[in-house]
């Protein structure tokens, strides 16, 4: 099989600009009406909704990957170098401030160049231990198949079908330089489809051992917070990368074997960043929730606890609140947990779910008071 980077004008990409053009306009209508939404909240919702955001960012280019980070170290990370205060929550690892720093750097100081060094700081962080799983890897140095060629491959040991093989090791410094020179120098290209290219170019290098795609959507959210002029990200690519993930392997693999026509790939993109942009409207509904529902019980004199507790069914609870939970989530007894929420329900706040007993968990009453 042949790839890109083995024909003979690469990395020259072409693509028809006509093809493209009306939906490039589209993509930019909806990016500025999306904007234009959110300065209407006024700074506090803005902000809540660019927290809620990057951090689903930040957990679905990681699920793309295989990995599952815990949403509440990330809410936490971002808001602390945000600097908002949300109240205390779980102590992020050093895998999750990593990542989270990746992006934060990628999308608050868009407008700074990228570089070598700036790249091998991602990859630093992304990998603090020097490992990826089980295995050493090469950490913040481009790659050199001292362990073999870089491949992407699927299927059991021994039958495995290989989808994609990166150019060799001995070749990154020279590839890397080319994309760098292209990324940095401006041009007539709109900045969306740049994001575009910019990821699809960056992948077919593969420069490091592991992360190459984490690596590429930080470079692609980077471009399109430089297609906006502004750090504030309101919509999350990687998280419908991630609900379209099948569809997402499936276009890269075929361009990479292609002509280095990337018309389709950028057709996939483009419709894949307006489906992100609509989907925002979701968050933007969340964060008008929780407000409306802090304005109906703003009277209550609550506890931090009782507080805390509330943001974290509003921000969206995976599984079931239960008192063992709660009393972790607070950091208090069972005792003191329990009488937080038993308070909450006679305010007609939280309301009883379950069947009693040991299965008894809480939720939100739709409505609050």
């Amino acid at each position: 099989m042949q790839f890109i980077y083995q024909l003979a004008d690469w990395p020259k990409l072409r693509w028809d600009e006509r093809a493209i053009a009306g939906l490039v306009g589209e993509v930019r209508h909806a990016q500025g009406k999306l904007a234009g939404k959110m300065q209407m909240l006024g700074f506090p919702l803005e902000q809540e909704a660019v927290l809620a955001t990057l951090t689903e960012d930040v957990l679905k280019s990681s699920e793309i990957e295989g990995e599952i980070l815990s949403r509440d170290q990330v809410r936490s990370s971002v808001a602390r170098r945000l600097g908002m205060d949300i109240g205390a929550l779980a102590e992020p690892d050093r895998e999750v401030e990593g990542v989270v720093e990746m992006m934060l750097d990628a999308t608050q100081s868009f407008a700074a160049p990228l570089s070598d060094e700036r790249l091998f700081a991602w990859h630093s962080a992304l990998f603090p231990t020097g490992r990826s799983g089980m295995t050493r890897i090469q950490v913040g140095a481009w790659r050199d198949d001292t362990t073999g060629p870089m491949q992407v491959v699927s299927g059991p040991y021994g039958r495995q079908k290989i989808h994609f093989e990166a150019p060799a090791g001995n070749r990154m410094p020279a590839e890397m330089a080319a994309f760098l020179a292209w990324y940095n120098v401006p041009s007539e290209i709109d900045a969306v489809v740049k994001a575009a290219i910019a990821h699809l170019w960056f992948v077919t290098i593969h420069p490091f051992e592991d992360g190459n795609g984490r690596i590429a959507r930080a470079i692609a959210d980077m471009s399109l917070a430089r297609s906006e002029a502004s750090p504030r990200r309101f919509y999350s690519m990687s998280a419908q990368i991630r609900a379209e993930r099948n569809a997402y392997y499936a276009i890269l693999e075929k361009t990479q074997s292609g002509d280095l026509d990337c018309t389709e790939w950028l057709l996939w993109f483009l419709h894949c960043l307006a489906r992100a942009i609509t989907g925002a409207e979701a968050t933007l509904a969340s964060v008008l929730h929780k407000h409306a529902v802090w304005e109906r019980i703003k009277t209550h004199d609550l506890n931090d606890r009782q507080r805390l507790l509330i943001n974290r069914l509003l921000d969206g609870y995976e599984g079931k609140l239960t008192t063992k939970k709660a009393a972790l989530h607070v950091k208090a007894s069972h005792d003191t947990a329990l009488r937080d929420i038993e308070d909450l329900i006679k305010r007609g706040i939280l309301q009883k779910d379950g069947a009693g007993g040991r299965s008894t968990s809480y939720s939100l009453v739709a409505g609050s008071p």
